[in-house]
C-alpha cells in the first residue's frame, strides 16, 4: 500500500484536495514572544469570577432575541444561582437592550451584591445612550470595546495603530467624564481590545497600559482588561501563552483584573479558558451551555462542573441543573444537546454492557463505602467508573445512567430489574436474559424501558411456572423424618399421564423433582438461589432455579408471597422451558 511521502508506513493516509494552503498558521499571523511559560505547572484551585454574558452577546446570536420578560426571567435565573457580575445589554443597540436596563434599574431587581456590565463600542453618541440606560443603577461596569486586530484594523475601522489607540482613548476619557458627572453612582470600567488573539502584543499593551492611568485605576477600584479569543485561531496552548504574556506585563498588575472571553470557532473554548486561568486570567465571561455566535461563547456550566470534579467550588449552584437547563432553553428558544456535558439529558447513560457493569459495581461499592465510613452516600467520597461526577450532586436520579439496546450488556440489563423491580438475578441467569433481551432489540432497533424489560422476563422465566405446557394444579409438601420431605402434587400436560405424583427428599424442592422423575421426567436441579423482593413481612419473594430437564438445561423463576410457592413455580418454570 503506498503512503505519502514523509508518513510512517502504519499512516496510508492521502492529502484530502482541500485548499488548505490558503489558510496562515497562527504562528505566521501574530508574534507570539513569551518564552519560560509558567502556566504548564499551574493548577487552579480556586473558581475565578464568572461574568454570564447570555443576556447581551448570548442574546444577539438568538434567531429570536428575548425581550423584557424573557431577559428578567433569565437574570432572575443568573442571580439566583451565585453570578455576581452579570452583562446585561447592549443599550444602543436597540430600544429593547436600552429598556432592560432602564427595568433592572427602576424595579428593584438587581441583589445588593450583583454589579451590572453594559456594553458599547467606543462611539460618543453610543457612549451617551449607554450612560442614559444606567441612569440610577447602583453598581455598574461599563464595557467599552474596539477591534485592535491588523485585519480588522485595515478593513473594518480603515485606520492605523495610532489612530486606533486615539479611538480608544478619546471614548475612555468621555467615559471617565461621564462617570464623574455620577458621583453617587459606583461605576468602573472594563476595555476588550477585540480580536486580541491576533492583535500584536506590544499593542495590546500600549492600549490597555494607557487606559490603566486614564482611568487611574487603583486596587480598590480596579480596571477589566478582557483579552477575548473573538475568533479562536489556534490550539489552546498559543491563548495561554498570550494571556500569561499579558499578566506578566500588564502595567499596574494589583490594579487590573485580566479576564478572558474565548469563542468556540475550533471547539476548545472550555480548554482556552482553563488554560487561561492557569496562565493568570481571574475572570471568565461566558454563557451558559455555550450560546453565542457561530460556533458560541465558552460554555460556563461545563467550567464550573469541571471544577467541581477536581474537588474545587466552582461558586455557582448547579444543584438542580435540569430547572437551570429548562429556563436556558425556554429563554433560548434553542435546546441543550442530549450528549452536553454535565447537562445533556444522555451525558450520565451507559448503552455499552461492559460500561453497565462498571458502574453498576461502582454504585454498589459507593454505598458499601458510605456505610463503612458512617456517613450519607451523598457525602462519600466519589469514585464510580464512567462517572466524573455523583449525578445527584446536579440533581438528578441514578435512573436514568443504565439504559439498555442492543449494545447493552447482562450488568446493565440487571442493574434496572434490581432498580426498578427488585430482581437480584443470579450471574449465570444475567447471561441467559441478555441473549433474550439483544435478541429483542436487535429485531426493534431501539432502547427497551425498564418496564418492557420486566415484561420480557416475565413472559421468557415467570409464566412457564404457571402458564406452561406441564401443570400442578395442585400441591402440597410435609416433613417425613429428620432431613427428609414429601412432595404429593397433580401433573397433568407435557405427554404426562394426569394424576398425582409423589416424590421424597432432603427438601420440598428434591422430593419435587422425584416427584417428576416418578411421572416420567427426569429433572436434576443445578441451582437455586431466591430472595426477597421489598423488604417488610409482606414483601414477594423471587426464586431462580437451573434445571436439566433430560438433556437441556434451562433457567426459570418465580414469583409469590409464599417463598416455598415461588421456589415450586421457578422449577417448574424451568422444566417447562426445557421440554
Amino acid at each position: 500500500m503506498a503512503t505519502t511521502a514523509g508518513s510512517p508506513a502504519w499512516n496510508p493516509q492521502r492529502p484530502s484536495g482541500m485548499p488548505s494552503h490558503r489558510y496562515r498558521s497562527a504562528y505566521d499571523r501574530v508574534e507570539l514572544p513569551l518564552t519560560g511559560r509558567r502556566w504548564p505547572d499551574a493548577r487552579i484551585e480556586r473558581a475565578p469570577l464568572w461574568v454570564p454574558v447570555d443576556l447581551r452577546d448570548g442574546n444577539q446570536a438568538l434567531a429570536e432575541p428575548m425581550g423584557t420578560p424573557r431577559k428578567r426571567r433569565m437574570f432572575d435565573l443568573l442571580a439566583g444561582i451565585g453570578f455576581k457580575e452579570i452583562e446585561v445589554a447592549y443599550p444602543a443597540a436597540s430600544r429593547t437592550d436600552f429598556d432592560f436596563v432602564r427595568h433592572l434599574a427602576t424595579s428593584g431587581a438587581v441583589p445588593q451584591d450583583v454589579t451590572v456590565v453594559v456594553f458599547t463600542p467606543a462611539r460618543r453618541d453610543l457612549i451617551d445612550r449607554t450612560f442614559e440606560a444606567i441612569e440610577g443603577l447602583p453598581r455598574t461596569v461599563v464595557h467599552l470595546y474596539t477591534p485592535t486586530a491588523p485585519v480588522w484594523r485595515d478593513v473594518v475601522l480603515g485606520r492605523d495603530r495610532d489612530a486606533v489607540n486615539g479611538l480608544v482613548r478619546e471614548a475612555a476619557a468621555h467615559m471617565a467624564r461621564l462617570a464623574d458627572a455620577r458621583p453617587g453612582q459606583d461605576i468602573r470600567f472594563e476595555f476588550s481590545p477585540e480580536v486580541f488573539v491576533l492583535t500584536e502584543p506590544d499593542f495590546v499593551l500600549e492600549v490597555c497600559n494607557g487606559l490603566t492611568d486614564l482611568w487611574d485605576a487603583s486596587p480598590d477600584r480596579p480596571v477589566i482588561h478582557n483579552l477575548p479569543a473573538t475568533v479562536e485561531i489556534a490550539t489552546p496552548n498559543v491563548y495561554a501563552d498570550q494571556i500569561e504574556y499579558a499578566h506578566r506585563h500588564l502595567a499596574r498588575r494589583d490594579s487590573v483584573i485580566l479576564s478572558v472571553h474565548p469563542h468556540n470557532d475550533r471547539g476548545t473554548a472550555v480548554a482556552c479558558a482553563e488554560l487561561a486561568v492557569l496562565a493568570g486570567a481571574q475572570r471568565v465571561e461566558g454563557c451558559l451551555f455555550g450560546n453565542g455566535e457561530r460556533t458560541g461563547n465558552v460554555d460556563l456550566v461545563t467550567l464550573a462542573l469541571n471544577l467541581h470534579a477536581q474537588g474545587v467550588d466552582p461558586m455557582i449552584d448547579f444543584s438542580d441543573l435540569d430547572a437551570v437547563r429548562a429556563t436556558v432553553e425556554d429563554c433560548n428558544r434553542l435546546p441543550v444537546h442530549p450528549r452536553h456535558p454535565y447537562a445533556g439529558d444522555l451525558v450520565h447513560t451507559a448503552f455499552s454492557g461492559t460500561h453497565q457493569d462498571a458502574i453498576s459495581k461502582g454504585l454498589a461499592h459507593h454505598a458499601r463505602r458510605a456505610g463503612e465510613l458512617g456517613v450519607p452516600e451523598a457525602q462519600a467520597p466519589w469514585e464510580v467508573p464512567y462517572l466524573p461526577i455523583d449525578p445527584a450532586d446536579v440533581g438528578r436520579s441514578y435512573e436514568a445512567i443504565i439504559r439498555v439496546n442492543s449494545q447493552s450488556g447482562k450488568g446493565g440489563i440487571a442493574h434496572l430489574l434490581q432498580a426498578h423491580y427488585g430482581l437480584d438475578l443470579p450471574r449465570e441467569l444475567r447471561a441467559d436474559f441478555s441473549r433474550t433481551v439483544q435478541s429483542a432489540t436487535d429485531d426493534s432497533e431501539r432502547e427497551a424501558t425498564p418496564k418492557e424489560l420486566w415484561e420480557l422476563f416475565r413472559a421468557t422465566y415467570l409464566e412457564p411456572g404457571r402458564d406452561g405446557t406441564l401443570t400442578v394444579t395442585s400441591w402440597s409438601t410435609e416433613p417425613t423424618a429428620v432431613g427428609e420431605h414429601r412432595f404429593t402434587c397433580w401433573l397433568e400436560g407435557g405427554d404426562v399421564r394426569p394424576g398425582w405424583y409423589e416424590g421424597t427428599g432432603n427438601g420440598p424442592l428434591s422430593a419435587f423433582a422425584r416427584a417428576l422423575e416418578g411421572a416420567g421426567l427426569p429433572v436434576d436441579i443445578l441451582d437455586f438461589t431466591r430472595h426477597t423482593a421489598t423488604a417488610g413481612p409482606d414483601g414477594p419473594a423471587v426464586a431462580y432455579a437451573r434445571c436439566r430437564t433430560g438433556s437441556t438445561v434451562s433457567w426459570g423463576a418465580g414469583r409469590d408471597t409464599s417463598v416455598l410457592a415461588a421456589s415450586v413455580h421457578a422449577v417448574l418454570a424451568a422444566v417447562n422451558r426445557g421440554l
